[in-house]
């Protein structure tokens, strides 16, 4: 779909304009930017530095207040770093085309384990996402629709990562908060991922006219090898993904010391009564497989083979028409240097975006405010996330007026402007919102 035509419409009908502090820079053209994806570096040589950091720790000590040496930081800021989970929205997308409804939960499952094999070849840990940071991006997708995706850093202690992901023409809907809490345990360092992530297919409804949603939660992350050995990343400990009918609790297997294998990934599927359907084995990073455990004969087949599936990266609006607390833009400095292993410069640059918000924190304690976000609001516990997109997307909207919804939100395609309103916090934006749905606007 052409989307032309929805880009220079605002929220609350206030003009297009230059961001006042966020787009204040020059409208020159960059330089072409460092490609900063990930390359094949296997820096194992800063590893004694992380020794003179550990040795101050105990086991149990968080380790969020650290700041970790600059080579083992991955290019790409946690709020981008999402984004490997919505990377194959082929799978999705037949999900949401399947008419039965444990085939769709299987497809559902099939999606949401596709993506963790996307990682750096070294261990790498995505750069902290600072106090209103975000990060926006679409795709254009195979059958010719668009899918969106919005996302900020709503909260610092603890850190939690708000997205909102969208494909509108196929009434498919994500949000989700990632809550990574990191611990030191010795020869290793954990990061718990507490959030959920949900998954609604807003167009296929229950009874009570309700749509049909999943929760999906994340397996922890491991670093070994910190103190001794090779450094390398192991998932752990289990994934549950629920949807109105059928559930899955997938457990990532990390090796044990005498025995076990690296990443095996081993689970069920099930109903709520305990009945077994499909059992989920393999190697979450290479081949998982799926068998029928109704069928004594069956055999397992393939789940997803992470090397026959290429995943889609992201399209991001260019560095000169971002603000300057866009993910891209506001890490440039780091990511450039990174990718050329000057950690010096890298560690200078980020040092200095750290001490800009060390400042910050200190004027808004100085002045009795409060941080809030401008793009997600947080909502009363009960809910399935701390954190929802402020913008009101028609649920039963036609996908055009759901999309000129979703380019409301912020700047998200090659050509869109901030608007005035971007700087209001979204809990205000909400309430304008609000009213304007009262009055019919």
């Amino acid at each position: 779909m052409a989307l032309g035509k929805f880009m220079g419409k605002s929220d609350s009908g206030l003009s297009e304009s230059s961001h006042t502090s966020l787009s204040s820079h020059s409208q020159k053209a960059s330089p072409a930017p460092v490609d900063t994806d990930d390359i094949d570096e296997n820096d194992e040589a800063g590893q004694n530095i992380i020794l003179g950091i550990i040795a101050q720790l105990k086991p149990g000590s968080d380790l969020s207040r650290i700041t970790l040496p600059t080579f083992i930081l991955e290019k790409k800021s946690m709020l981008e770093r999402i984004t490997n989970q919505l990377a194959f929205p082929e799978i999705v997308l037949a999900a949401h085309d399947e008419p039965d409804s444990l085939k769709r939960f299987i497809k559902v499952v099939q999606w949401y384990l596709a993506g963790w094999h996307i990682a750096p070849k070294a261990v790498k840990k995505p750069l902290n996402p600072v106090l209103g940071e975000h990060f926006t991006c679409y795709w254009d997708l195979p059958n010719k629709q668009q899918a969106f995706y919005v996302s900020e850093q709503t909260s610092h202690h603890p850190p939690e990562s708000s997205y909102f992901y969208m494909i509108p023409e196929s009434h498919i809907r994500v949000d989700g908060v990632a809550i990574p809490k990191s611990k030191f345990l010795g020869n290793s360092s954990a990061a718990m991922m507490a959030g959920n992530t949900v998954l609604t297919f807003l167009d296929i409804k229950d009874p009570k006219g309700k749509p049909e949603k999943y929760t999906l939660t994340q397996p922890n992350m491991y670093v070994r090898g910190i103190l001794f050995g090779k450094m390398r990343i192991e998932l752990g400990d289990h994934m549950i993904i629920k949807s109105p009918e059928y559930q899955a609790d997938i457990e990532f297997k990390t090796k044990g010391f005498i025995s076990g294998t690296y990443d095996a990934i081993e689970g069920t599927i099930s109903d709520y009564k305990g009945k077994n359907y499909y059992q989920i084995s393999g190697k979450w990073n290479d081949i998982m497989y799926i068998k029928d455990l109704r069928d004594k004969s069956a055999k397992k087949t393939v789940l997803f083979d992470c090397s026959k599936h290429k995943p889609s990266k992201p399209l991001v609006r260019p560095l000169n028409e971002q603000g300057e607390y866009e993910s891209r833009r506001l890490w440039r400095k780091v990511t450039d240097a990174l990718a050329v292993s000057n950690h010096v410069v890298a560690t200078d640059e980020k040092f200095k975006i750290e001490e800009n918000q060390r400042n910050l924190a200190k004027k808004r304690l100085d002045d009795g405010v409060e941080f809030k976000p401008k793009l997600f609001r947080r909502v009363k516990p009960g809910h399935d996330l701390d954190y929802y997109i402020y913008k009101h997307i028609p649920e039963n909207g036609t996908s055009e007026e759901q999309i000129r919804s979703i380019l409301e939100i912020a700047p998200i395609l090659p050509g869109q402007n901030f608007t005035e309103q971007f700087e209001i916090p979204a809990f205000e934006k909400l309430e304008i919102q609000k009213k304007e749905l009262s009055r019919g606007l």
